[in-house]
């Protein structure tokens, strides 16, 4: 029997990276990484509990020598990756006047070098392993839907959108795809005042074609596709999975 293809899935402590872990953990050993070494712990406990094959590694994907001693622990467990999920990110809340220049550092380090260094990293791994692997980064639809009080993830996360093109461009000759999903309103503790408020939910469902909130679930199918069979000749794409909400003039 073969050895288990190899998923390095980033901020998988919670929300949506947790539902990814858990999706994948059909068809892969899952790294679950986390900065909370806790949550990182708790969901892959449960995969294993699900008779899935998981390690959890907490590590800050905005620090180069933790990035290295990921991929390394990862490396040492299970001799590959195969699969890398950039998922892990956070969301603050400043006017652009107010906006602190450690604040726009702090977000831009986590969402996107953090991207950048982890992708970077793996992506030589594969190509020195000889690994026609996949590369999911986790963008937003706010990467080209511009708001109030959000400059500093927004621009982010636009980066990531051209990170994703650029990379799949470049690493197409190794067979690496790279690809990215966009996510809307979902479910997830980053969302969690919204969802103690019943009427900014109902606002925001209001907002929505499809008339509610997305769930975790949701996001994790959409990453497993893009790292499916299903998905050989995809790479480059933006794949905006919000219930319709960029149609929101």
């Amino acid at each position: 029997m073969s050895d288990p293809a190899v998923a390095l899935v980033t901020g998988a402590g919670s929300g949506i990276g947790r539902a990814i872990a858990r999706r994948l953990a059909d068809e892969y050993a899952v790294v679950v990484n986390d900065v909370d070494a806790e949550a990182a712990t708790e969901t892959a406990v449960e995969i294993e509990q699900d008779g899935g094959d998981a390690t959890a590694i907490e590590a800050d994907v905005a620090d180069h020598d933790a990035v290295d001693d990921l991929v390394d622990r990862t490396l040492d467990a299970y001799g590959r990756i195969d699969l890398l999920v950039n998922n892990a990110g956070i969301e603050t809340v400043y006017p652009f006047t107010d906006l602190p220049e450690a604040e726009w550092d702090r977000v831009h380090d986590v969402n996107l070098k953090g991207q950048f260094l982890l992708s970077q990293r793996v992506a030589n791994e594969m190509i020195d392993r000889d690994v026609a692997g996949d590369i999911v980064n986790v963008s937003s639809v706010h990467d080209v839907l511009p708001r109030t009080e959000k400059i500093h993830y927004d621009t982010a996360k636009a980066g990531v959108l051209m990170l994703t093109k650029d990379m799949a461009l470049e690493l197409a000759e190794h067979g690496i795809s790279v690809n990215c999903v966009a996510p809307g309103a979902i479910e997830t503790p980053m969302n969690a005042e919204l969802l103690d408020d019943p009427d900014e939910i109902e606002r925001m469902n209001e907002r929505i074609p499809w008339g509610r909130m997305g769930k975790p679930e949701e996001i994790a199918d959409a990453v497993a596709f893009l790292a499916s069979q299903d998905a050989t000749y995809v790479t480059g794409s933006r794949l905006c999975v919000d219930g319709g909400l960029s149609l929101d003039p």
